[in-house]
């Protein structure tokens, strides 16, 4: 199947994915959410994979969502258009996914990448949520899985201050397994996936759903609390502005409406 905002490739037993949007640093559109999502059921559904990777490029892994898409929806075109619902669908995904992270992480990025079971990063990575400059906050499990990742001082910070996390931080803090040079991210990646991959599949399948399943107890009804809340910001004057400023590169004026 061809793809236009995505890159598909298959290395022994691994399924690999590259965001394809080089100039708007690989942001999230609907169309890349679809077919991200669709490439990684097709390769679920695939006996001869065993894992899979997401990655983007050395510059950026994802640096967010499209904000284009979103700066003049409102509350209600949010809520019936469920954008960040569609991701809902990665945490169905049965076999081990790997997110091979270089350059910026933000915003929708850095959700997604915390969705996969396991993050490489080069030397170069750098993970925040910045959704706060926007008016907003994240929408796609962002608040709930970075406090069960680093833990509520680390992760209100990135929330509601913009701290952004360097790859040696994000190791300490606990949200990415190892930091290697930005030369080989990739290739320990695809390493490690090809390892799991050569794995007894059932056994891999079941501990994946196990230690998840240990990690969202309460993760799937704070996600729900989380886009509601999301959704709800736009019907704020903030948005509007926040988006627009964002858009038109100028400092936000913030009205607290």
């Amino acid at each position: 199947m061809s793809y236009s905002f995505i890159l598909t490739e298959i290395h022994d037993r691994v399924g690999l994915i590259r965001f394809n949007r080089p100039k708007a640093l690989n942001a999230f559109n609907r169309p890349l959410m679809e077919e991200l999502v669709q490439a990684l059921e097709d390769f679920d559904n695939n006996a001869s994979i065993g894992a899979m990777v997401i990655t983007g490029s050395d510059r950026a892994f994802a640096a967010g969502a499209d904000i284009k898409e979103m700066v003049e929806a409102s509350a209600v075109d949010m809520l019936l258009a469920d954008n960040l619902g569609i991701w809902d669908r990665i945490r169905g995904i049965k076999k081990p996914l790997i997110a091979a992270v270089s350059g910026w992480c933000l915003g929708g990025g850095n959700e997604v990448a915390m969705m996969c079971d396991m993050i490489i990063a080069s030397e170069t990575a750098k993970f925040g949520q910045p959704e706060i400059n926007l008016g907003v906050i994240p929408g796609s499990g962002g608040t709930q899985r970075l406090a069960k990742s680093v833990g509520k001082a680390i992760a209100m910070e990135m929330v509601i201050n913009n701290r952004t996390l360097s790859a040696e931080e994000a190791y300490r803090f606990g949200l990415i397994n190892r930091v290697v040079p930005v030369e080989v991210y990739l290739d320990e990646a695809l390493k490690l996936a090809n390892e799991i991959g050569a794995r007894a599949p059932l056994a891999v399948r079941s501990g994946k759903e196990m230690v998840n399943q240990a990690f969202e107890t309460f993760l799937k009804e704070g996600v729900v609390d989380e886009r509601r809340a999301f959704y709800f910001l736009f019907s704020s004057d903030d948005q509007k502005e926040g988006m627009r400023a964002f858009i038109e590169k100028r400092d936000p004026e913030w009205k607290g409406k």
